[in-house]
């Protein structure tokens, strides 16, 4: 494929590929702590912080591994997981609560210890609707409180959902660096440069390292492949939409989604690891771009 063949003219967020490129390379450091930093705005500000192994371990051999976008420690120590959710999942919080046992558990010393913890964020950025209560209300931040008091129970451990299908602010209705993170997220496939509104540095170098024609030709030809996986997951999405729809009523409407949605997403992303595998690609970038474990690519 030709890269002319792109219209789009800025990277995909919603692609593995897309969002570890922007967010997950040393070199775009930056990008992620101005991220961050634009959600902790009320807390402690990021000055630096160290990517940290993505594959994740239990305590023993047999316990499930977990794999993370992005896995970070700040230079004070708190662990920081963000997670790119690009199509809904059963049991998502599950594994948001799953996902942030492993930077607790990673904390523990041998011998003497008092079991102080440092504090751990879960960034789920959702490209889904998961509340639908509350149509307005998109920034979820999800802390262990008091059932009776409300008051906070444990500060340390924190969930940040963003349903950014729910974002819908225009470039002149901007007023922070929060509502410009995600006015870039939810928007960027569809700019052809960088908003005027956006004049903070770290914007412009955010538009830089997302510009298709700027890609090495190795890091073309992996977007490509990533950009396939995410297709063929909203294809199946929205058929199992259509379908569902079409049984009539929402019971129905609602499973037919869920067992489309799992069984359409595993076919596909198991067919798509057989292709690179059979063009030669390592395994260890399968498993990057699909999702699956290196164990399930070496049996294929």
């Amino acid at each position: 494929m030709e890269r002319d063949e792109y219209t789009d003219r800025y990277v995909n967020p919603y692609t593995d590929f897309g969002f570890k490129k922007l967010f997950g390379t040393e070199m775009n450091k930056e990008l992620l702590i101005s991220f961050i930093n634009s959600l902790l705005s009320d807390k402690e500000q990021i000055r630096d912080l160290t990517y940290l192994n993505t594959e994740n371990l239990g305590i023993s051999e047999a316990d499930r591994k977990a794999v993370f976008d992005v896995y970070c420690e700040t230079d004070s120590g708190e662990k920081i997981l963000v997670e790119m959710q690009r199509g809904q999942q059963l049991f998502f919080k599950e594994r948001s609560l799953y996902y942030a046992s492993f930077p607790i558990q990673q904390q523990g010393k041998r011998g003497d210890w008092d079991y102080q913890l440092k504090a751990v964020y879960v960034i789920a950025i959702l490209n889904f609707v998961f509340d639908h209560t509350h149509d307005g209300y998109f920034h979820h931040e999800v802390q262990l409180t008091d059932s009776k008091t409300r008051e906070v129970f444990y500060d340390k451990l924190t969930f940040i959902y963003l349903e950014m299908p729910k974002f819908n602010k225009k470039e002149e209705e901007l007023d922070s660096m929060f509502d410009k993170w995600l006015f870039v997220l939810r928007n960027l496939t569809r700019l052809m440069e960088k908003p005027a509104t956006l004049q903070e540095r770290v914007f412009t170098r955010f538009f830089e390292a997302a510009e298709i024609a700027k890609f090495t030709v190795e890091e073309y030809h992996h977007y490509e492949t990533s950009l396939k996986v995410y297709r063929d997951w909203r294809n199946t999405i929205d058929f199992a939409v259509q379908k569902a729809t079409k049984e009539g009523e929402q019971k129905g409407m609602q499973i037919g989604m869920q067992k489309g949605i799992e069984k359409g997403m595993q076919e596909e992303k198991l067919n798509i690891a057989r292709q690179m595998k059979a063009n030669g690609i390592p395994t260890h970038t399968i498993a990057a771009c699909t999702g699956l474990d290196t164990e399930e690519i070496n049996r294929l």
